[in-house]
Protein backbone atom coordinates (compact mmCIF):
# COMPACT_ATOMS: atom_id res chain seq x y z
CA UNK A 1 0.00 0.00 0.00
CA UNK A 2 0.93 3.13 -1.16
CA UNK A 3 2.24 6.10 1.95
CA UNK A 4 -0.89 8.75 2.23
CA UNK A 5 1.53 11.68 1.17
CA UNK A 6 2.25 10.02 -2.13
CA UNK A 7 -1.51 9.60 -2.75
CA UNK A 8 -2.61 12.74 -1.26
CA UNK A 9 0.64 14.41 -4.11
CA UNK A 10 -1.49 12.83 -6.89
CA UNK A 11 -4.79 14.15 -5.95
CA UNK A 12 -3.32 17.30 -5.69
CA UNK A 13 -1.24 16.68 -9.24
CA UNK A 14 -4.83 16.06 -10.72
CA UNK A 15 -6.19 18.94 -9.22
CA UNK A 16 -3.85 21.28 -10.43
CA UNK A 17 -4.33 19.90 -14.26
CA UNK A 18 -7.82 20.57 -14.14
CA UNK A 19 -7.12 24.25 -12.91
CA UNK A 20 -4.84 25.09 -15.50
CA UNK A 21 -6.07 22.81 -18.58
CA UNK A 22 -8.17 25.58 -20.41
CA UNK A 23 -4.95 28.03 -19.49
CA UNK A 24 -2.57 25.96 -20.90
CA UNK A 25 -4.41 24.97 -23.97
CA UNK A 26 -4.76 28.29 -24.79
CA UNK A 27 -1.20 29.28 -24.11
CA UNK A 28 0.09 26.40 -26.71
CA UNK A 29 -2.13 27.52 -29.50
CA UNK A 30 -1.03 31.26 -29.44
CA UNK A 31 2.45 29.64 -29.10
CA UNK A 32 3.40 31.57 -25.91
CA UNK A 33 6.37 29.35 -24.44
CA UNK A 34 7.39 31.82 -22.07
CA UNK A 35 3.40 32.01 -20.38
CA UNK A 36 3.90 28.35 -20.71
CA UNK A 37 6.91 27.97 -18.52
CA UNK A 38 5.56 30.51 -15.69
CA UNK A 39 2.99 28.15 -14.98
CA UNK A 40 3.38 25.20 -12.12
CA UNK A 41 4.97 21.92 -13.48
CA UNK A 42 2.68 19.89 -11.61
CA UNK A 43 -0.33 21.88 -13.82
CA UNK A 44 1.11 19.41 -16.51
CA UNK A 45 -0.84 16.61 -17.50
CA UNK A 46 2.44 14.44 -18.23
CA UNK A 47 3.69 14.59 -15.15
CA UNK A 48 0.00 12.11 -13.84
CA UNK A 49 0.59 8.60 -13.02
CA UNK A 50 -2.64 6.32 -12.69
CA UNK A 51 -2.84 4.92 -9.61
CA UNK A 52 -4.67 2.51 -8.29
CA UNK A 53 -7.89 4.61 -6.06
CA UNK A 54 -7.82 1.72 -2.88
CA UNK A 55 -4.41 0.81 -2.77
CA UNK A 56 -2.39 3.33 -4.37
CA UNK A 57 -0.18 0.93 -5.94
CA UNK A 58 1.18 2.81 -9.18
CA UNK A 59 1.57 -0.73 -11.16
CA UNK A 60 -0.52 -2.91 -12.85
CA UNK A 61 -3.78 -0.09 -13.08
CA UNK A 62 -6.29 -1.54 -15.16
CA UNK A 63 -7.84 1.60 -16.20
CA UNK A 64 -11.67 0.29 -17.19
CA UNK A 65 -12.01 -0.62 -12.95
CA UNK A 66 -9.43 2.53 -11.79
CA UNK A 67 -8.02 -0.44 -9.28
CA UNK A 68 -4.29 -2.72 -9.79
CA UNK A 69 -4.71 -5.93 -11.29
CA UNK A 70 -3.97 -7.24 -7.67
CA UNK A 71 -7.04 -5.32 -6.15
CA UNK A 72 -8.99 -6.13 -8.98
CA UNK A 73 -7.87 -10.25 -8.46
CA UNK A 74 -9.09 -9.99 -5.00
CA UNK A 75 -12.28 -8.10 -5.31
CA UNK A 76 -13.51 -10.48 -8.69
CA UNK A 77 -12.45 -13.57 -5.94
CA UNK A 78 -15.09 -12.26 -3.49
CA UNK A 79 -17.92 -11.32 -5.96
CA UNK A 80 -17.49 -7.70 -5.80
CA UNK A 81 -17.44 -6.22 -8.66
CA UNK A 82 -20.36 -7.08 -11.11
CA UNK A 83 -20.16 -9.19 -14.24
CA UNK A 84 -16.87 -10.55 -13.65
CA UNK A 85 -16.18 -14.08 -13.14
CA UNK A 86 -13.05 -16.21 -12.40
CA UNK A 87 -12.66 -18.38 -15.77
CA UNK A 88 -13.02 -21.96 -15.67
CA UNK A 89 -13.30 -24.95 -18.66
Amino acid sequence: MAKEGVKAREIKRQKLVAKYAEKRAALKAAGDYEALDKLPKNSSAVRLHNRCKLTGRPRGYMRTFGISRVTFREMALEGKIPGVRKASW
